[in-house]
């Protein structure tokens, strides 16, 4: 299968992309195509996600715009189908559908027992949009695939994967399990600050929330990593492996860490600023990020 998305370079994961003062992210969203960086990824974890990246289409003109990740309880195969073939007919083929199972605490906390099964949720909800009037074509989609099942379900009914929380090892892992046709295309958590201590203390309170998350310490353990590794909120190896941190060169060796591992293209998501855009940041960032190269 030949991706429609020819995504490669190095992107932003953002949910300020998503769930801020929408002027900002109509200017931020220009700023980091004119920066370099060759897609702008949002989460979906309630709303309207649809609008949200038709804004993001809005203000750009070349960069793609994806999920990270859609979350299938939340939208039916028809109407996520629908809304990339509006969205692509207005803008181009710009709009990479990033699709996820999410997480048994999550789904089942209002409709406890629903969350079952979630490979075969997942490929049912493939077929429908293989179904839809109009059809989400397989190169237009990737699945956030950690697990071989899942990876090896992207690699047969997807454009490829997309990754989160994970370690270049991770990377390495998942391109041997899709081939090397399929779109690899993992996120990398990253903290702009050279202080080990300030570094490991922004990882931890970033990464508590996921940590409860079998889905994610799951994955963590087939990477070697254990309960020691867990406890205290996250041991500095395992914090270390997740997050990359120091200058924007020490964030860049990361990100080719991935790359040589196999993936196509990196989206970071800057920690420590959940009350604002990280604007300087971004800026600060895109020299080392978006060199040809990285």
């Amino acid at each position: 299968m030949t991706p429609v998305h020819n995504i490669s370079g190095v992107g932003i994961w953002s949910g300020q992309l998503r769930y801020g003062d929408p002027g900002e992210i109509a200017e931020a969203a220009a700023e980091l195509e004119a920066l370099g960086y060759s897609a702008l990824w949002v989460p979906d974890v309630g709303g309207d996600v649809f609008g949200a990246v038709e804004r993001l289409l809005e203000a750009t003109s070349s960069a793609t715009i994806a999920t990270g990740i859609l979350n299938l309880w939340m939208h039916s195969a028809d109407e996520t189908a629908a809304a990339h073939d509006r969205l692509t007919r207005a803008h181009g083929d710009r709009f990479l559908v990033g699709i996820g199972v999410s997480h048994a605490v999550l789904i089942d906390a209002n409709e406890p027992g629903r969350y079952r099964r979630p490979l075969a949720v997942m490929a049912s909800y493939l077929d429908g949009l293989d179904g839809a009037p109009a059809p989400l074509a397989p190169s237009s989609r990737v699945l956030a695939a950690l697990g071989p099942k899942m990876l090896e379900l992207a690699r047969d009914r997807s454009g490829g994967a997309h990754p989160y929380n994970v370690t270049p090892e991770h990377t390495a892992l998942a391109r041997e399990a899709l081939g090397s046709s399929a779109l690899l295309l993992p996120e990398q958590m990253v903290a702009l600050t050279a202080d080990a201590e300030q570094a490991r203390a922004i990882g931890r309170e970033s990464l508590s929330h996921y940590m409860g998350l079998p889905n994610y310490t799951n994955n963590l353990r087939r990477l070697g990593f254990g309960d020691d590794d867990f406890a205290g909120g996250g041991s500095d190896r395992l914090i270390d492996g997740l997050v990359a941190w120091g200058t924007p060169d020490a964030i860049a060796a990361r990100v080719r860490e991935h790359r040589d591992a196999g993936a196509d293209h990196v989206c970071i998501q800057v920690l420590g600023v959940a009350d604002r855009f990280p604007r300087a940041e971004w800026r600060e960032l895109a020299p080392a990020l978006t060199a040809t190269g990285v």
